[in-house]
């Protein structure tokens, strides 16, 4: 892999019950990017459409869905879709790019991301929003440029899919697919292919074709990942596939006590390089959900909203009649002068940065020049998380109750972050 191409990043994790110390299911993802891509945190309310209505994704048009669910998401601010989120039904959705031996297709078409933000928004279970994901590959493919950047670079991808009761682990290779369904204890995806034979779900073609590319004998049992593995995969896939196990033996260290709080450690483990600094790219964003299987408890959704998640505030999101929308998280639209939308793209910078991002750079520059003065910081921003995490505990508990002001919350916080860097 050529040096200026994106390494082979990002993490997703799950754990469900027993893995995790309540009865709850908890998801985790950090987003690994070029290191001065902006991620921005955007809440879409539930809507209806109107039938025949099209709709703008990254790069092309489709038919837009007659209703889609509340959403928040952690998006790279130049495109459409997200690198995570979560909808008002539970579901939690992250994606990972993959390399394998279908080809990548050149044209444009739906990113990875696009696939994430359509799985939440037309999905009320993660087994729907693989259903709705491997229905729109079908029909639209996948591809285009992962970056904002005039070189050509893509992928596929893998997605981790969360909701109240189970995980779907869905690996594609071009329109092709596999799924493997978790229902207990811990899980990672990384960027290499996971599932062996152990598939739950898969695309009616996809034996037939690995059969007619030479790729599969016929014979024997079918075992996808070794089946469909690149030929020639990038050189940084050996680190992925470290990230990837070490992910693992983080998860199984904590395997039957995993909460939130675990799960926001992991994140933030340098080491492992699931905290991801090398280079030209770093984690860019991070996110956490807890999922209770009661349905009569409220999901809750941690986003960092700024990189560096061993040096940033997880905030807590939930889902409410009134969300607040939070201003100092979006970042700058451009409209039609934007690099993105102009042809040939991205031939020139905009500057994306929103207000945290901007106060939580400064900081970040005060922790390298003034290390006393930066451990301080840091130490009060642990504080206020863990006052979050603390009252979040409480309210999922029982012992707080849950009032109107839950839609305020991020908002709050977000608020109270930039105070401490003023």
């Amino acid at each position: 892999m050529a040096e200026h191409e994106p390494p082979l990043s990002c993490d997703c994790f799950v754990s469900l019950p027993p893995g995790s110390q309540d009865d709850h299911v908890i998801f985790g993802k950090n987003s690994d990017r070029p290191r001065d891509e902006v991620q921005e945190v955007l809440y879409y309310p539930a809507t209806s459409h109107p039938s025949g209505t099209m709709l703008e994704c990254t790069y092309i048009q489709i038919p837009q869905a007659e209703y889609t669910h509340a959403v928040v998401l952690s998006r790279p601010s130049w495109l459409w879709g997200a690198e995570m989120g979560a909808n008002d039904k539970g579901v939690c959705i992250g994606n990972e790019a993959v390399w394998t031996r279908e080809a990548i297709d050149p044209g444009e078409a739906l990113l990875g991301m696009d696939l994430v933000r359509l799985g939440l928004e037309r999905a009320d279970s993660a087994w729907g929003a693989v259903s709705v994901i491997t229905g729109l590959l079908e029909q639209h493919g996948q591809g285009g440029p992962c970056r904002e950047d005039p070189a050509p670079f893509s992928y596929h991808n893998s997605f981790l899919l969360v909701d109240r009761n189970e995980a779907w682990v869905l690996e594609t290779a071009g329109k092709l697919w596999v799924a493997q369904k978790v229902t207990e204890g811990v899980k990672n995806i990384s960027n290499a292919l996971t599932i062996g034979t152990d598939i739950s779900a898969e695309h009616p073609e996809l034996r037939s074709v690995a059969q007619a590319q030479g790729w599969w004998s016929g014979e024997g049992e079918f075992c996808f990942n070794e089946v469909f593995k690149s030929e020639n995969p990038p050189a940084r896939m050996e680190l992925a596939k470290k990230r990837y196990s070490g992910g693992t033996q983080l998860l199984q260290q904590h395997d039957g006590s995993v909460t939130a709080e675990v799960m926001m450690s992991i994140l933030r483990d340098k080491p492992s390089g699931i905290c991801m600094d090398s280079g030209g790219f770093r984690t860019t964003g991070s996110m956490v959900s807890i999922l209770p299987r009661d349905p009569s408890l409220p999901c809750i959704h941690f986003l960092t909203a700024t990189p560096d998640p061993s040096r940033s505030v997880f905030k807590p999101f939930i889902f409410s009649e009134s969300v607040t929308p939070v201003s100092r998280v979006i970042s700058p639209q451009y409209g039609p002068d934007d690099p993105v939308r102009k042809q040939p793209r991205f031939q020139s910078q905009v500057d994306r940065r929103h207000d945290l991002y901007k106060a939580h750079e400064g900081a970040l520059q005060t922790m390298e020049t003034n290390p006393d003065a930066g451990n301080a910081l840091t130490e009060t921003l642990r504080m206020l998380e863990g006052q979050c995490l603390t009252d979040i505990s409480a309210l999922l508990s029982g012992e707080i109750p849950a009032d109107e002001e839950l839609g305020d919350l991020f908002f709050d916080c977000v608020d109270t972050e930039l105070k401490f860097y003023q």
